[in-house]
This record gives structure tokens, sequence and C-alpha cells, in this order.
């Protein structure tokens, strides 16, 4: 615990342990963690004199922000209108099939977490979803057992 504080406090430090880089701290915690622990969540209450409803005020309204664990790597399925015009609940399925996991949720071992987004601005490759920072478009369910047998 003592470790992932001096972590968190050394991300503070670095924004000038001030209110108004609450946000980017708080970016900087998830991209540590992965997600935003309450524990940590508190201390930087703390640390920032900031109170700890303003933060969860601020973090339950960021969807980029989260209050459980995410996996180590990230599957996210555009559903915008273009996407779903051409497919993108059958790739959704296909995806959640080959993860074992829904919309949402992260596996067990904390691997893989399943989102889907409104939109990824590639609309003339859809359907697509991004597997961590790659765009993959229309994939099959091997492409997608494929790329989920790649990741460490």
């Amino acid at each position: 615990m003592l470790g992932k504080l001096a972590a968190v406090d050394k991300i503070i430090e670095a924004h000038g342990s001030e209110r108004e880089g609450l946000i980017q701290i708080l970016l900087d915690i998830q991209r540590e963690f992965r997600w935003l622990p309450k524990d940590i969540l508190e201390h930087v209450s703390k640390r920032l004199d900031v109170p700890i409803n303003y933060i969860y005020n601020l973090t339950t309204f960021y969807a980029h922000f989260s209050l459980v664990p995410k996996g180590r790597h990230s599957m996210h399925v555009c559903m915008g209108t273009a996407c779903h015009v051409r497919g993108a609940e059958r790739l959704l399925e296909r995806t959640s099939k080959v993860l074992g996991i829904k919309p949402g949720q992260t596996s067990r071992d904390e691997k893989f977490s399943l989102d889907t987004v409104n939109c990824l601005g590639a609309c003339a490759l859809g359907p697509v979803m991004i597997a961590d920072d790659e765009y993959l478009s229309n994939p099959t369910m091997e492409d997608i057992r494929r790329k989920a047998d790649s990741c460490e």
C-alpha cells in the first residue's frame, strides 16, 4: 500500500499539488493502476484538500475514468451509426465470445476489458474495433482470437 501511495504522491507532485491539476492527476493515476481505487482517491482528496464527493462526482461524470479494475489490454467496439448498420452488434458478440466477458466487464485474470464506444472516427472501416491501440476493420472471430492470443 505504501508503494502505491508513494507513486500517487509522485504523480501529485508532478502537477504542483494544486486542485486545478485534479483531472490530469486522476488520468495519470488511472494510467498507472488501470483504474481509480477508493483508497487512492481518499489519499488524493486529503493531499489536495478536495472533498471526496467532488472527486467522485468528477470520476463518475467522465466516462473515461474507471472505479473498477480494468484489464491490461482493452478492446473497444464502435457502436456508432455507420458501424451499427454494418454489423457492430455481431462484432461485439464475436469479441465477447472470444474474450469470455460481456461489454463493461474485465476478465477474472484482469488481462482484458471489453467496452463499447459511440464512435471511433473510422466510419469507412466499419464495423471497427480498437484492440489496445490497433484498429481492426470487420475482424472475423479468428482475427479477434489471434489478436487476443498475441497479448501477453
